[in-house]
This record gives C-alpha cells, sequence and structure tokens, in this order.
C-alpha cells in the first residue's frame, strides 16, 4: 500500500500554498474548484472547503495548492492542513470520483530537443511525466511502465529514460533522427492527451528494488547514515552544480561513492549522458576540476561510468 507523505511548498503568491505528495495524485489532468459544490467530483477538495479559510482548491498531478482567505496565516495553519491530506490519503480515500468524473482529451505539447549525444533526443512535455529518474534499457526493465513499454514497440528504440518533464529516447543507429522525431513527439503528445498512464508504483518499486541491489543505486543522498562528510558533500556539489545543466541535456548523474584512500569519486551518467562520446571526458573533467576547487585537498581524481 502506498505511504504518502506531503511536502509543504510556498508559491510566488502569498494567498497560495502548495502541498505536494510524493505520488502522482491524477494522470495529467488539472483541476480547479471554487467551491464546495464544483468540487463535488473530488471527495478530497469537498473535504477541504470545510475549512472555514479555504477559498480555492487546484488539485493537479502530484500537489494540491490552496488560496486562502486572509483570516489566517499559512505559518498558523500549513503543518494541519498537510497533516489532514496526508490522513486522507493514505486511508485510502479518492481524490477523484471515477463515477463523476467524465474522461476528457488534456491539451499537451511537445517539443524535442537534441542532446549533446547523437543517439539520443530529450522529448519536453508540459505535464510532469516523472517524480524520479526511472532508466529502461529494454521493454522487460519496462514492465508495468506502460508508456516506456509502448515507445520500446518502435523497432528503432533502444533505451527509455525518464525525469520530471521529459522523456530521453535512445535510438538504434541504423535510423536518422531526422526521419523519427516527430513521429515520437506526435505519439507522445497523442499519449499524454488521453491521459494514460506513464509508469505505475510497482515500475518505480521494481527499478529501486534493483538500483538499491545493484553497483547503481539512485537512493543515494546526503541523509544517508553510512556515508562520511565527503560524499554528502560531493552530493551536494554534485545536486546543486551539476544535476541542472545535466538534466537539460536530457540526462542524469548520480553519485556512486568516494574512497577516502585513493580520494577516488566514481559518478553514474544515465539518459543522454550514457554512451554519449563526448560527455564522460567532459563531465568527468567538469566535475572533477569543480570538486578539486571546492574540496580542496580530497578529492584526487573522477571515474564517470555509464549507467
Amino acid at each position: 500500500m502506498k505511504k504518502y507523505t506531503i511536502k509543504v511548498v510556498p508559491t510566488s503568491h502569498e494567498g497560495i500554498m502548495k502541498f505536494e505528495a510524493n505520488y502522482f495524485l491524477t494522470q495529467h489532468i488539472s483541476y480547479e474548484f471554487e467551491n464546495i459544490e464544483e468540487a463535488k467530483i473530488s471527495p478530497l477538495a469537498q473535504q477541504l472547503f470545510h475549512l472555514p479559510f479555504v477559498k480555492q482548491v487546484f488539485i493537479a498531478q502530484n500537489f494540491v495548492a490552496i488560496n486562502k482567505y486572509d483570516i489566517v496565516q499559512w505559518a498558523d495553519v500549513q503543518r494541519e492542513v498537510a497533516e489532514q491530506i496526508e490522513a486522507y490519503l493514505n486511508e485510502g480515500n479518492p481524490v477523484i470520483d471515477a463515477s463523476e468524473n467524465t474522461p476528457k482529451k488534456v491539451p499537451v505539447t511537445v517539443y524535442a530537443e537534441s542532446t549533446p549525444n547523437p543517439s539520443v533526443q530529450k522529448f519536453v512535455a508540459n505535464k510532469k511525466l516523472a517524480l524520479q529518474t526511472l532508466e529502461f534499457k529494454n521493454i522487460d526493465d519496462a514492465i508495468n511502465a506502460p508508456l516506456p513499454t509502448a515507445l520500446f514497440n518502435f523497432p528503432f528504440v533502444k533505451e527509455v529514460f525518464l525525469d520530471d518533464n521529459y522523456v530521453s529516447v535512445t535510438k538504434y543507429d541504423r535510423v536518422e533522427w531526422n526521419d523519427v522525431s516527430n513521429e515520437i513527439r506526435e505519439f507522445l503528445r497523442d499519449y499524454l492527451e488521453q491521459g494514460k498512464e506513464v509508469v505505475n508504483d510497482e515500475a518505480i518499486k521494481n527499478q529501486s528494488a534493483k538500483t538499491s541491489n545493484s553497483s547503481t543505486n539512485s537512493s543515494i543522498n546526503v541523509t544517508d547514515e553510512n556515508l562520511d562528510e565527503v560524499s554528502k558533500q560531493i552530493i551536494t556539489i554534485i545536486d546543486e552544480y551539476v544535476k541542472p545543466a545535466v538534466a537539460s541535456d536530457g540526462g542524469n548523474i548520480q553519485f556512486q561513492k568516494y574512497d577516502s584512500d585513493t580520494q577516488k569519486v566514481e559518478v553514474i551518467l544515465q539518459g543522454a549522458c550514457s554512451g554519449c562520446p563526448s560527455s564522460t571526458f567532459t563531465l568527468k573533467n567538469g566535475i572533477e576540476n569543480m570538486l578539486k576547487e571546492m574540496l580542496p585537498g580530497k578529492i584526487a581524481s573522477v571515474e564517470a561510468i555509464n549507467g
């Protein structure tokens, strides 16, 4: 059974607060409710409207946003609201009542971007597709992942990488992107417009189990108690300075390990970075120079491994 957790996220509008969940709440469909009557298709929104300060409720993909009246300050009530949403979801209650909800096409845009890896193209949607990085090397990896499975039905698709609002597709060399890019882009747009599932919870569990038992453990982070201080500093630097640039190219980088004796750092390259003719050298040297500068005397070398 899912264990929901809710994170409170401020917005640029002082009256609106976002409550982000660690799972998707809807599939590519957003809802806006002005009052309890409009919220008849959402038991969760109806419950929230019973709070006297709730003015509007928005539900989209992995969050609930609430616009409040001025009678309270968010600092006084946000934790209580987060706990209420968390408890509601963990009791197995529905976010949207399927019997009241008529499926509809959702406007979706998808555009293609080239990456430094000539075998990989990045397809960016205006909808969030994944809450964590997911890598599928073949169709067997994509069990319980409907969108990657569908992409593997194209004979030229070799690998699929998902993160946030984009898909990075690795092709076989026998085709050129000029010949197939539009086909993939249109397929993704139609797929997402129909509100189809991208990946399900079982696929996420399978990937987490696989990575936790392999050398490419993507769950390593600064909260891991077994990590030494230098490893935690390396992870923080990679997350803050390297990952955003890598993600813009359709890839990902994961900290693997740090050897305090040899002062060697190992990182894993995923998505467009994996197998890229230039990325291993560029990232290795770029990260290596950055870590040597920011952690003087603690870094001797960085080894980049293709995921």
